[in-house]
């Protein structure tokens, strides 16, 4: 009689760094065992087997930046949208998630992380993604930088407000923009409270990113997007032209980014140039999604439903009015064939960088993030094309 406890995936084994053909997961209680070439990997009697064929066996995503999905947005506020976009995602192979705020009113915000609290505390594996923490990205982001968030949410960073919403416990990543009044302090709050301090929406200087990293500031959000530059810098500060956010991420070896590899935000040779300057321990893929993932293209709110921005969504990716971009309609099993496909990246890299890159940067990687000795079993079987074939969280099958 099978042992549904005793598991083993069989297919070509993804690890961060290399492919093992003909390999093998073994999985006891949701614990990931063994792993290893499939002739090297003893099977207890009774192990139930899981075969991806030619096909690959991938850690699950990780997804640090993201705003919705299914036709919710993580802001609309309630436990239903918030497990709507876990499950959409948990589709597109992401399995660790990190629920991102936009711009809004306090109150707003708080609706939202006590959604994402509900959510968890009544998660079962059909709920999809499981929730690690809030990404606290709105509201603080700079006037000339709001991009597609609502421009009226914004507002500089304010000690009584974050620090109530830090006390719900639930933000592991804090973002501001570091030119703000007050952005140092948040940020030495941010690092005080545990989490991973980033830079996003920003116009800032090489000085003011400098300010930024001596308070614990060690990533930026979405590379090339939203961000400075040096003719933008010039435009603040005139001449001598000084460094930017990109000049600052690319010196310092111990910054990280991100990038958005839907193919529509940023150009192929963008995308190889981020991966060869930072590398696959400090490029995490993400996808920034909108509520209009797996959705029929149309018009759309960006953030709350009730006063979020309108957006279009082609099927391909979000734009507002004027054709700027507005987030991404695609999940991470996007991001991962689109760096196989248009960089030298490769599979474990790619891989790499949408799971334990990201699982590294936000402290999470003794449990999730690689295929381990130890770590829970989320696993993805995916084909030859690195499409998602079935997903499971701890081992046991996601289905929605």
């Amino acid at each position: 009689m099978t042992n549904e406890r005793l598991r083993v995936f069989t297919g070509t084994v993804i690890l961060p760094d290399r492919l093992i053909p003909n390999g093998a997961v073994l999985v006891r209680h949701g614990i990931i065992q063994a792993v290893g070439p499939r002739d090297e990997v003893i099977l207890p009697p009774g192990t139930e087997e899981f075969s991806a064929g030619d096909g690959y066996i991938g850690p699950g995503y990780v997804d640090i930046h993201v705003h919705g999905g299914g036709g919710s947005d993580f802001m609309d506020g309630t436990p239903y949208a918030v497990t709507t976009a876990t499950r959409t995602h948990a589709r597109h192979g992401t399995t660790s998630i990190f629920p991102t705020t936009t711009t809004g009113s306090r109150a707003q915000i708080s609706a939202m992380m006590q959604a994402c609290l509900d959510a968890k505390a009544d998660w079962r594996h059909g709920d999809g993604a499981w929730i690690e923490g809030v990404h606290f990205y709105g509201p603080y982001f700079a006037e000339e930088k709001v991009g597609c968030h609502l421009k009226s949410g914004r507002r500089d960073p304010d000690p009584e407000e974050y620090r109530a919403h830090f006390d719900v416990g639930l933000i592991k990543i804090a973002t501001c923009a570091a030119e703000l009044p007050g952005a140092t302090e948040f940020y030495r709050e941010a690092v005080a409270r545990g989490c991973f301090v980033t830079c996003g929406h920003s116009d800032a200087s090489w000085a003011e990113m400098e300010r930024a990293y001596r308070a614990g500031m060690r990533h930026v959000d979405h590379f090339w997007c939203a961000m400075s530059s040096v003719p933008s810098i010039r435009a603040r500060f005139g001449t001598p032209s000084q460094g930017s956010m990109e000049q600052f991420v690319l010196m310092r070896p111990d910054m990280s980014t991100e990038v958005i590899a839907d193919g529509c935000h940023l150009a192929p040779e963008l995308l190889e140039f981020a991966y060869v300057m930072k590398g696959p321990k400090h490029l995490c893929l993400v996808t920034d999604a909108n509520r209009a993932v797996d959705m029929q293209p149309g018009r759309y709110r960006f953030g709350p439903e009730a006063d979020g921005e309108w957006f279009t969504s082609d099927g391909r990716v979000g734009s507002v009015e004027g054709g700027a971009l507005a987030s991404s309609v695609v999940g991470l099993d996007s991001m991962v064939q689109n760096m196989v496909r248009m960089t030298s990246a490769g599979i474990a890299h790619s891989v790499r960088m949408a799971s334990l890159t990201p699982a590294e940067r936000t402290g999470i990687e003794e449990t999730v993030g690689s295929l381990a000795v130890g770590k829970l079993a989320n696993i993805l079987m995916l084909d030859r094309n690195l499409n998602v074939q079935r997903v499971f969280l701890r081992s046991v099958e996601f289905s929605n």
